[in-house]
This record gives structure tokens, sequence and C-alpha cells, in this order.
């Protein structure tokens, strides 16, 4: 089980990256914004199998399918949401939410918690008994402040 255990820490795991809704990452103060996280066509997403060279296994096929755990997201003011297993979406259904109370320049970044299931030779699947957390790169978002003015004509 400690190769195993091993191996499924060297998995390549695909990526989250987490895209902002309004477009552009940049947002005013107070706006409710929407995250939404997505795989990269790198590495290995949830469901997806990894084939482990059988030399490092004595010989063995053994295959580790990524599970999804959870995430969680930092919207880089301090605030964090989850863990979860949303992947968040877009306005006006998606559930990973945040406002801004002050301008400035934030790092949202989301962190994976990936656990698996491995089989050796193509048997059943079980579980392997631990997880891995992953820090994924961060996203900077602009929040600006905007005033209002009554003008006549």
């Amino acid at each position: 089980m400690a190769m195993i255990i091993d191996a499924m820490h060297k998995t390549p795991w695909a990526r989250a990256r987490v895209g902002f809704q309004p477009k552009g990452n940049v947002t005013l103060v107070t706006l409710t914004n929407f995250y939404r996280a997505s795989w990269s066509a790198a590495g290995y997403g949830p469901g997806e199998v990894d084939q482990v060279d059988p030399a490092t296994m004595y010989g063995y096929r053994v295959d580790i399918r990524p599970t999804l755990i959870g995430l969680t997201y930092r919207f880089g003011d301090g605030a964090s949401y989850g863990p979860t297993r949303s992947l968040g979406g877009v306005y006006p259904d998606g559930d990973v939410r945040h406002a801004y109370a002050a301008a400035g320049k934030y790092a949202v970044s989301v962190s994976v918690q990936w656990g698996a299931d491995f089989r050796v030779n193509g048997g059943s699947w079980a579980q392997i008994p631990d997880t891995v957390t992953v820090q994924q790169p961060a996203t900077t978002v602009t929040v600006r402040t905007a005033t209002n003015r009554l003008v006549t004509r």
C-alpha cells in the first residue's frame, strides 16, 4: 500500500483554474461576484485513470483514479468558501459568490483536496487511504469603487 500511496502523490493532477464573473477580472466594491473552477486538459481530473509505470510496481499494472474530496476558494481578502465539491458557476445560478468590501487587487485561488481509488491488474477498485491537497495558481481580481452623480442638462 505504501507504494500505491507514493504513486498517488506523484500523480500529475489536473489544475483548477478560477474563472470570474463579471468578465475581465474587474469588479466593483459590494458587487456580488461569481466564481467557477474548471479543470485543465493536462493532468488527471476526477474519474480519469492514470496508469502507473509497471516497472515501479514490481511488474503489476496499477491504475489510479482521482476523486474530488473538495475545493476551497480563497478570495484574497481573508475570506474563503469551502471545502465544497461545487465547481461554482456563472450568474445567476453559481453558488460560489463573494463581494469585496474595499477596493484593491486580490489574488483569488482555489486549493483542491484529492483522494483516489486504485486497482491492480484490472481488478476491482478500492479506495486509497490518503489524500493530497494541491494549491492552484492565483488569478488577480481588481476591485474598484464608483461614484454616482446627478446632473442637470
